[in-house]
C-alpha cells in the first residue's frame, strides 16, 4: 500500500474549525432521530456534510502531526490509529480511532446505505475525538511556548 504524506499545516486553524463544526453539530444535530433524518433531505445534506468535514480535517491534523515526527501512514484508518497511539492512547481507543476513518469515506463516497450508521458513530465517539484534539492543541501550545 501506498504511503500517505501530509504537507506541515496550520494546525491551529484547523483545530478552530473541527471545534467550530463540533459546536455545531451538537448544537443542531445531535438530537435528530431516524425519522428527522429520513424525512428530511436537506438535513441528510447537512448533516452529512458537517460529519464529514470534521473528520476529514481530523484526519488531516492527525497526519501533519505524524508528519513532523516521522511516523509513516498507509491509510486514512491508519493516520487516526498512529495518532491516538502517539498520544497515549489505549489500544481499544486506538481501534476506535480507525474506525472514524471508514465512516468518513462512507460519508465521502455516498454510501447511502450506511450514512445513518455513520453518523451515529460520529456521535458515539465525539468525546473520543474531542479528547485527542485537546492532546493536539496541548502539543501545539508546549511547542509554542518551547520556541520562546
Amino acid at each position: 500500500m501506498s504511503e500517505f504524506q501530509y504537507a506541515k499545516g496550520r494546525i491551529g486553524e484547523s483545530l478552530e474549525f473541527i471545534s467550530q463544526e463540533m459546536t455545531e453539530f451538537k448544537q443542531e444535530y445531535a438530537s435528530k432521530t431516524w425519522d428527522d433524518y429520513q424525512k428530511d433531505r436537506k438535513l441528510q445534506k447537512l448533516m452529512d456534510r458537517t460529519v464529514e468535514n470534521i473528520l476529514t480535517a481530523f484526519i488531516e491534523v492527525c497526519g501533519t502531526i505524524l508528519t513532523e515526527e516521522g511516523i509513516t501512514m498507509e491509510s486514512y484508518a491508519d493516520t487516526l490509529k498512529r495518532c491516538a497511539k502517539f498520544f497515549g492512547f489505549s489500544e481499544g481507543e486506538q481501534k476506535d480511532m480507525a474506525k472514524l476513518a471508514i465512516q468518513r469515506n462512507r460519508l465521502a463516497h455516498r454510501y447511502l446505505n450506511f450514512r445513518w450508521q455513520a453518523i451515529n458513530i460520529y456521535k458515539t465517539h465525539s468525546d473520543l475525538i474531542q479528547k485527542l484534539l485537546t492532546s493536539v492543541l496541548k502539543r501545539e501550545e508546549n511547542k509554542e511556548r518551547e520556541s520562546f
